[in-house]
């Protein structure tokens, strides 16, 4: 039987319906389907599926997140579309099933023993040789010779002879058919498992999604789906020392919530790490509360290691924060913004006002991180020097054991950090992430990262405030309350002047402080540049010599306005460390890292866009595990679909068809034996049993 491309062909009925009969229940037509799912699929994989719509818009943009959504290629796996390609191909690999299997089951009875003499010349597997035996003799012992190999054998009695017919291997067109129902049982299983039923389930219940805010408890019943729900997956979140028994199933337009016939109670949340930082274990401690028994069955989750409870498998997820409680400290940006302390829930807002005029900032205490390991390797800053590279080296790395790597790494634990929003009245936000502690990144000068992002795609841009011989940000803070007091620069340049020129020469000081209170009043940004608004910062700088000073004079100029620059601002800190009662800086290498830092974070302070920077000082973690729960009866169909789908693959690759046939006729006194071997495949095996199989049944050399 040779397996056929063509579908059911249907005798009656109009044109048309005869030629979607056979187009549906064809073999093309499934494999066109099947194609057009693993592409799919692929599209499903490649795209983050159900992520919030302004996450596609961030990414794609609006035009195409916008066309993503209508096609439904952000829920790939729930889509319409989707599910009816599933269910066609269901359909017509069903059909193909039922067409072929009654042809297979016909072709086990079969022998072909009917073939003619003649026939068996036509084979490339042939051979003849004479038999000393009578025919009937020599067909009762070839035929005895094949069972005991394991080959079915018919003998057949004509008027001139007698035929041997043999075969082996029918296990081959088995092959075919669990292969076939290997895919209707995955579908099935997929189906099953899938949105269908929960969608069937809203639309005969008289269920929809929600769409609105506030708590799970105060969702109406319209947008709950029961616990004897058939099949769900859904997500739940349950922090440390709380329980809950509602998950959260997403949809297209919404979430429907899914009550569970039990209560997830979460003892304790264990997460262990890699040098990294990657997590190696995330496992949760929990007790399941039945709620009709009132049972308490602790259990143990990590991830790949579920627990069970009445058909429902809960999984480790992921992790979040479960409501820890923060303090912070508010770091005054701007001259009109005080120091206070502020305390918070992660997850919950504060009201701030926004300097003199009052606007209101709204405080987002986003997500605390305990532990952040980052790579301080001599190789991980940006750039490369041309001079340094050595491209044997840069070989070498990229060559032999797997491990290697092109840079070193060094990794080290920097301590929590703190990620919060600012958010304006007209609801924009933007969003900061700030380190608790000092972070020396290399240049020996440990300083405070304080980073900020416009965009949620973009990355973090750091400002490096440098910390003081007490560990703390009061000198950098104080000396930035200084650079915008007028007063306060007029006297640390009236102090770098007097100790910049001899005072036997008063007009080269009277000059120099001129440059002096110039250089600062840009740098504060309280001075025009020639170039549209003051900024301040070294950039302001910049810009004054590009208008004001001729391109040929602009490296020296620079020089003598960088020294004078830092002179000045030496002096400042010194006055504001008599104003605090501290002890002046020491003219050392420690003070002159500390200061070149500082004059960088002073210009790039400028452009910090929010009136104050929030600093982590406490915090109590509290720790939130989210688990997967589902109830999948599908999944033992599918079990059960691949299980016939690695049988019927390896049937079909392995499993050769094999027939043999030897017609054994007299002539001449003697049994004249003509033999043929037919195979589904040429291979080397069959050569080779063929030439086994003519010298042990007819005696026939090569």
């Amino acid at each position: 039987m040779s397996v056929t491309t063509h579908g059911v062909r249907v005798k009656t009925g109009s044109h048309a319906l005869r030629s979607a009969v056979e187009l549906l229940s064809s073999m093309r037509f499934s494999i066109s389907l099947l194609t057009v799912i693993c592409i799919a699929s692929v599209i499903g994989t490649v795209l983050k599926q159900q992520e919030p719509l302004v996450n596609y818009v961030n990414q794609f943009g609006p035009f195409w997140a916008q066309v993503f959504a209508t096609a439904s290629l952000t829920t790939v796996y729930s889509a319409w579309w989707f599910m009816l390609i599933l269910a066609f191909l269901v359909l017509s690999t069903s059909l193909c099933i039922a067409r072929s299997t009654p042809k297979i089951l016909a072709d086990f009875k079969i022998f072909k023993e009917n073939i003619r003499e003649q026939s068996l010349k036509a084979f490339a597997h042939r051979a003849e040789a004479g038999l000393d035996e009578p025919p009937e003799a020599a067909a009762r012992r070839i035929g005895q010779t094949l069972v005991s190999g394991g080959w079915k054998v018919k003998l057949q009695q004509r008027d001139n002879g007698w035929m041997v017919a043999a075969k082996a291997g029918a296990a081959n067109k088995l092959g075919y058919i669990a292969a076939h129902s290997a895919i209707v049982l995955i579908c099935l299983g997929g189906l099953f498992d899938g949105d269908l039923v929960v969608k069937a389930q809203m639309l005969l219940n008289g269920k929809s999604a929600y769409t609105g805010g506030g708590l799970i408890a105060d969702v109406a019943p319209a947008h709950r789906l029961g616990p004897n729900n058939p099949t769900f997956r859904g997500n739940i979140l349950v922090a440390e020392g709380t329980q809950s028994s509602t998950a959260i199933l997403n949809q297209a337009d919404g979430v429907v919530v899914q009550d569970l016939p039990f209560a997830i109670e979460l003892k304790k949340f264990i997460v262990e790490y890699y040098s990294t930082g990657m997590p190696k274990l995330f496992a949760s401690d929990i007790v399941i509360h039945d709620k009709e028994t009132g049972a308490a069955i602790p259990a143990r989750v990590e991830v790949n290691h579920p627990a069970n409870y009445k058909g429902v498998e809960i999984y480790q997820s992921s992790f979040d924060d479960g409501g820890s409680a923060v303090k912070l400290r508010a770091v005054p940006m701007a001259a009109a913004t005080k120091p206070f302390e502020i305390e918070g829930v992660i997850g919950g807002s504060s009201q701030l006002a926004k300097g003199a005029d009052g606007e209101k900032l709204s405080l987002e205490y986003t997500a605390l991180r305990v532990i952040n390991v980052e790579n301080f390797g001599a190789n991980g800053a940006p750039g490369v020097d041309v001079r340094k590279v050595d491209l044997r080296h840069a070989i070498d790395s990229r060559l032999g054991a797997a491990n290697k790597t092109q840079t070193e790494k060094v990794l080290r634990n920097v301590g929590p950090s703190i990620t919060y929003k600012l958010r304006d009245a007209a609801g924009q936000a933007r969003e900061f992430h700030n380190y608790m502690l000092p972070v020396d990144t290399g240049d020996g000068v440990p300083s405070y990262l304080l980073g900020m992002r416009e965009n949620p795609v973009d990355a973090f841009r750091y400002l490096r405030i440098p910390v003081d011989a007490q560990g703390e940000m009061g000198t950098f803070l104080r000396l930035r309350a200084a650079l915008a007091d007028p007063a306060v620069r007029t006297q640390a340049v009236q102090r770098y002047a007097a100790h910049a020129v001899d005072r036997s020469r008063p007009e080269l000081a009277q000059q120099l402080a001129q440059s002096a209170d110039r250089a600062m009043a840009l740098f504060a940004g309280s001075a025009p540049t020639g170039k549209g608004a003051a900024l301040g910062g070294l950039q302001a700088i910049a810009d004054f010599m590009e208008t004001n000073v001729p391109e040929a004079e602009r490296a020296r100029a620079g020089e003598v306005l960088v020294r004078i620059l830092n002179g000045v601002l030496f002096e400042l800190a010194q006055i504001t460390q008599e104003q605090a009662g501290l002890q002046p800086l020491e003219p050392n290498e420690k003070t002159q890292g500390f200061m070149t830092q500082a004059v960088l974070a002073l210009s790039d302070a400028q452009l910090y866009p929010a009136p104050m920077a929030f600093q982590l000082t406490d915090f109590t973690q509290v720790q939130a595990s989210v688990f997967q729960v589902a109830r999948a009866p599908g999944k033992k169909v599918v079990y059960l679909g691949c299980a016939f789908l690695i049988l019927g693959v390896f049937a079909m690759l392995y499993v050769r068809e094999r027939r043999v046939w030897v017609w054994l006729s007299a002539r001449d006194g003697l049994t004249h034996a003509s033999m043929a071997l037919s195979t589904n495949r040429k291979t080397l095996d069959g050569d080779r049993e063929f030439d086994h199989l003519k010298s042990k049944l007819i005696g026939a050399k090569d």
